[in-house]
């Protein structure tokens, strides 16, 4: 993890930090439909699972925005290089959840077998968390399954915890021959507007259109 500290007299984005930490402390969360059909058909060919291929894409296309990869040392703000995925591993006999992370890499099959390894080797161990020691780098990502939302809020009684973004993906409908999966986005308003996320939903409906450019 590289962490690159923040210049506040030179930030562009100070004024508005401030404002939406101290005088109308905001977060805002905008969910879109997007259209997985071409990168489905593809990880169905090359029998790949969609939801690691899910956290790479996400996560490389995050770590391509510094408005999401902003984060606090101490006193310190700064931008972080990359990111690391942080998700839910579902146990199906009882039906629970623990914390998960798989190290982020740029080559997609490298992080592919990353996420495999991880999976199976915390598969079985139960309780909030199975896979300890996440990084001061990890996000938030999700897929849930078995519900397709118009809406998804993630919620914390304690403010927003940090300026990284929470995502999470719902499930796919087929209409018309097309697949679509409604992806939740939340992000803290000091660090970016909705301009930055409108560019992500761009860049990541763009990359889930064209599997072949980033699917080795």
């Amino acid at each position: 993890m590289t962490f690159t500290p923040i210049d506040l007299n030179t930030w562009p984005r100070r004024d508005y930090f401030y404002y939406f930490t101290k005088m109308m402390p905001t977060g805002f969360n905008v969910t879109v439909d997007v259209d997985v059909t071409a990168t489905y058909a593809a990880l169905k060919e090359t029998n790949h699972k969609f939801f690691p291929a899910y956290l790479y894409l996400v996560t490389k296309l995050i770590s391509q925005q510094p408005e999401f990869m902003v984060i606090r040392q101490g006193e310190q703000l700064g931008y972080l290089d990359h990111l690391t995925p942080s998700y839910s591993l579902f146990h199906e006999d009882d039906h629970t959840i623990s914390g998960m992370w798989t190290a982020y890499d740029p080559d997609f099959e490298t992080f592919y077998q990353a996420y495999l390894d991880d999976a199976a080797k915390y598969q079985d161990q139960h309780g909030a968390v199975a896979k300890p020691d996440q990084p001061a780098d990890a996000y938030m990502i999700n897929l849930m399954p078995w519900l397709h939302f118009n809406s998804y809020t993630p919620l914390t009684f304690n403010g927003l915890p940090n300026y990284l973004p929470t995502i999470e993906a719902g499930q796919f409908q087929i209409k018309d021959g097309r697949r679509t999966m409604p992806v939740s986005f939340t992000i803290h308003h000091a660090v970016a507007d909705g301009y930055h996320v409108s560019q992500f939903f761009e860049h990541f409906q763009q990359a889930l259109n064209a599997p072949e450019n980033w699917l080795n």
